[in-house]
């Protein structure tokens, strides 16, 4: 088996292979545009983007959307290749970050942390040799993908361009719940199946391919060539591109990935009321002991967070461990962050998940 293309839409990447988006500021345009580069599909992260600009605290939407239109305008000076936007349904700004990336000509919206239901009235659908902007929703069940499937073709006549199914091995916040996280009936490997499953009688009846996109824990290419044989026609990582050259993020950040064993790797509460895994620190240990950090919340980023309990800021955390601030925040990751073992340059991640595929495809 050879590693095939990925088509979702209009759009046909010569890799199967998305790299995740990761807020604050850890997938940028200089991530994302060497991921497309070398023929993967690469996503800018919208959540918390304005963060680093200076008049942040003044007008924080003003300063997101801003932020965001300058990433995709980078990405698209670096690259001809793919450029996605991975915006939480949870953030208070989503509809007008997702508004501007069709204004910018994303090639495609990735949403999560979210049923997007209405969001078809701001992503028009995809036009044939215009370019367009494709919509692919995140869930972890094939409920949510019956859920947003049906609502999409009875509402507005159409369905979403692809489908990412995120299992409990992700990093970041998790769309389950703490003990469904070791529940094999909710792995990767049982929700693949069946949301293609779920997708597959959509597609029929719109005359189309919808693509089933896995994601969560997947790091080798030996991992991309099971999820395809389970039916999904690619797969979405993030961890391991943290440990890139072109990585936005901090060298402290991405040391922190290396450093780490997989005892460090724990299952935390997020202040928005959502289970999450993250790298142990001093700052987490702090949480945990009950230590509240001093809050000043310019903004309300996620509508599920009540900032009067909040024990500290999630957003202006992650952005400090962005920053390589880990005494004042921390890092999310995947379940096998403790595999990075060094930085290396996109092409060479790239170079090395193929060599890995082809190798499983001819040991199987």
């Amino acid at each position: 088996m050879t590693i095939p293309q990925l088509t979702i839409g209009t759009l046909q990447a010569k890799y199967p292979i998305i790299q995740g988006g990761m807020g604050v500021g850890i997938s940028l345009s200089g991530l994302a545009s060497a991921v497309a580069e070398e023929g993967g599909i690469g996503v800018i992260s919208a959540a918390g983007i304005g963060m680093l600009e200076a008049d942040f605290n003044r007008s924080p939407q003003q300063a997101n959307q801003r932020a965001l239109r300058s990433e995709i305008r980078k990405a698209r000076q670096a690259t001809d290749g793919i450029i996605g936007i991975n915006a939480m349904v949870a953030l208070t700004d989503f509809d007008e970050l997702v508004k501007i990336s069709v204004e910018e000509g994303a090639d495609l919206v990735i949403m999560g942390a979210g049923l997007p239901l209405k969001t078809a009235e701001i992503i028009p659908p995809v036009e044939k040799g215009k370019r367009s902007t494709h919509a692919v929703p995140i869930v972890s069940s094939a409920r949510a993908a019956e859920l947003i499937f049906r609502y999409w073709s009875e509402h507005y006549d159409r369905i979403p361009d692809a489908v990412v199914v995120e299992g409990p091995l992700a990093g970041g916040h998790l769309g389950f719940k703490p003990e469904q996280l070791n529940d094999p009936a909710y792995s990767l490997e049982s929700l693949i199946p069946q949301v293609v499953s779920t997708v597959k009688p959509y597609a029929r009846r719109f005359g189309r391919e919808v693509p089933v996109i896995a994601a969560g824990g997947i790091y080798t290419g030996a991992d991309m060539l099971s999820f395809l044989r389970l039916g999904a026609s690619g797969v979405q990582m993030a961890t391991r591109f943290v440990t890139t050259v072109e990585c936005d993020a901090s060298e402290a950040f991405k040391n922190a990935f290396i450093e780490c064993a997989e005892k460090d790797l724990v299952i935390i509460e997020s202040p928005v009321g959502l289970p999450g895994r993250a790298i142990a620190n001093r700052f987490l240990e702090a949480v945990s002991d009950k230590i509240k950090k001093p809050v000043c919340c310019p903004w309300k980023c996620l509508k599920t967070c009540d900032i009067k309990i909040s024990p500290y800021c999630i957003c202006r955390a992650l952005t400090n461990a962005k920053k390589g601030f880990l005494d004042k925040g921390f890092a999310f990751a995947g379940a096998n962050a403790y595999l990075n073992e060094r930085i290396v340059t996109v092409k060479d991640l790239f170079n090395s998940l193929i060599a890995e595929f082809e190798t499983a495809a001819a040991g199987a």
